[in-house]
């Protein structure tokens, strides 16, 4: 079964001690693409670099809400220029983040409007990360339209998720979806068609169940797919063929 991580943040610090072990434990689980997120401006030489080294990473570029403290206006120009220079599969990671009461809203709504532009300009989709802000990033995105994207770790409601799709986007689960108690999680992957559905990891952070309190890894996408495959009671190679085929899609993924 080939399965796509549509969201992996394999360019952070947490992976420097042993990242080549891991994406070749994550190929030999049956993870052949493997999206990764920038968060922030200075990571983006690096995920670039790391993306060009391995045939089945792809980057992603944006500014991520949560360092909001990291971000100068500046680099609004500069991702511009970037993507334009690299062509990502995606702008992202981008979005807006109410959970986190410290982050200023305004300047996290301006900057998320700004990458929206880039985005649609450039024709590319988006990662959307979005904490208690669901109605907020769904009203920004019905004025300001980009060729769809990824609802990230979506945790919204069944209608929520439904006016994403209507978009042209897509849901991502993970690994909240191994865990029983993620009951609400579990009824929308169960609810929703599956051509609305991709999986992801979001590693390091939010890990399977198998593996709590330990770094999460791409090599875990498999037990996404099982949760996925108990809660819809459909065959597990069918789900990965129809999830990957949406992430392919999506991206434009070779």
């Amino acid at each position: 079964m080939a399965l796509i991580d549509t969201h992996c943040h394999l360019d952070v610090e947490e992976f420097d001690a042993d990242r080549p072990e891991v994406i070749v434990r994550a190929r030999a689980a049956g993870v052949t693409g493997i999206v990764v997120p920038a968060i922030h401006a200075a990571g983006w030489s690096g995920l670039i670099g790391l993306c060009a080294a391995e045939p089945d990473l792809y980057p992603a570029l944006g500014l991520h809400p949560v360092y909001l403290d990291q971000h100068r206006d500046a680099h609004r120009a500069q991702l511009e220029r970037r993507i334009a220079e690299t062509r990502p599969v995606a702008v992202g990671e981008i979005g807006l983040d109410f959970y986190l009461r410290e982050l200023d809203r305004a300047r996290q709504q301006a900057l998320f409007e700004a990458q929206l532009a880039i985005a649609r300009t450039a024709g590319l989709p988006v990662l959307i990360h979005a904490r208690k802000s669901h109605d907020q990033v769904l009203a920004t995105l019905r004025r300001i339209r980009v060729p769809g994207g990824i609802a990230h770790a979506f945790s919204g409601s069944l209608e929520q998720a439904r006016q994403y799709v209507d978009l042209g986007f897509l849901l991502g689960f993970g690994g909240m979806l191994t865990f029983e108690r993620s009951r609400k999680i579990r009824i929308l992957a169960q609810a929703l068609p599956i051509e609305a559905i991709v999986l992801e990891t979001d590693a390091p952070d939010l890990t399977v169940v198998s593996h709590r309190g330990e770094r999460n890894s791409p090599e875990y996408l498999p037990d996404v797919l099982a949760a996925l495959s108990e809660v819809r009671g459909e065959d597990p190679a069918a789900l990965a063929e129809a999830t990957s085929r949406n992430a392919r899609e999506l991206l434009g993924l070779d």
